[in-house]
């Protein structure tokens, strides 16, 4: 069974590859190990030789961004330290990718056309089944706002979750569990407080230009329009750092280079995407056990 589901993921890199490369989007490496990672509150990075490895592409992709690099795509190994469980594994694969002069829109467009396209060159075919339940992923996504989750899936109103850290509890618990099966879903709209890195949104700035796609159930992907204010991005991650320290964890280095950039940046838009999670949906496997080679225990 694994290794059926490893040829079936070197079809899904190779594929992934041809569709960005058709549409000249630009494959970039970027450094693994790096002096700082983008401070997030719950993301612990893994150390090595006094710098980090990386835990996404993003600072330094988003670096290129700035240098006039307009779309831009990488496959690329991370790293979060701790991480393990049924679909999570401390070393894992992302696919990132950026647009400049766009915006979180177009992203969610491009997801649409990414699943499509690997539904007809792997093979899987446009109806999958996973975990005994049909999906079809030519189906157009169903767009609904965290706002709109909330107020129909869980137990508490959002800005009360927000107040209480139960958040990110209600969303895998409650809201995750309840959305359509049988067709990809976007998750749009995130609270402000939620969004460190993306834009707030224009008449709206208790709302983040932020979705999260799923499908079967799995959540794939997390795109946003880009913030590309220094002063603000600043003050984002030394709130991040502060929630750090509150809640027991050492504060982490700001990406100085990254911030002294970010003014060039031109308005533009980046997503991350699980390859790992991706390969577990079109496989049909239950946790990402089944689709990496070795897990952490085996090595």
């Amino acid at each position: 069974m694994r290794k059926r589901n490893l040829q079936l993921r070197a079809n899904i890199i190779r594929e992934i590859r041809n569709f960005f490369h058709v549409q000249g989007f630009l494959e970039v490496e970027t450094p693994l190990r790096i002096p700082a990672n983008a401070p997030e509150e719950h993301i612990e990075p893994c150390r090595a030789g006094g710098w980090y490895l990386q835990t996404s592409p993003e600072i330094a992709m988003k670096r290129l961004l700035c240098c006039g690099y307009d779309k831009i795509f990488q496959i690329s190994k991370c790293w979060r330290d701790g991480e393990r469980g049924s679909r999570h594994v401390p070393e894992f694969t992302m696919l990132e990718w950026y647009r400049g002069n766009s915006d979180y829109h177009r992203l969610m467009q491009d997801c649409e056309e990414l699943l499509s396209f690997l539904a007809d060159t792997t093979g899987c075919g446009n109806n999958i089944t996973y975990q005994g339940r049909p999906l079809n992923l030519r189906h157009k996504a169903e767009r609904i706002s965290v706002k709109e989750a909330f107020k129909s899936f869980a137990s508490m109103e959002m800005s009360k979750a927000i107040r209480t850290g139960c958040f990110d509890q209600l969303l895998v618990t409650e809201i995750e569990p309840a959305l359509p099966q049988d067709k990809p879903v976007m998750l749009t709209e995130y609270p402000a407080e939620m969004a460190a890195l993306a834009r707030l949104k224009p008449g709206d700035a208790s709302v983040a230009e932020r979705f999260e796609l799923y499908a079967g159930g799995l959540e794939l992907a997390n795109g946003f329009s880009e913030l590309n204010d220094p002063a603000e991005q600043k003050k984002r991650f030394d709130e991040a750092n502060l929630k750090r320290l509150q809640n027991g964890f050492p504060p982490l280095p700001l990406p100085e280079p990254f911030l002294n950039d970010l003014s060039a940046m031109p308005p533009a838009a980046g997503i991350a995407l699980g390859i790992d999670r991706l390969v577990m949906l079109l496989a049909d496997a239950a946790t990402i056990d089944e689709v990496v080679a070795f897990t952490p225990e085996e090595l």
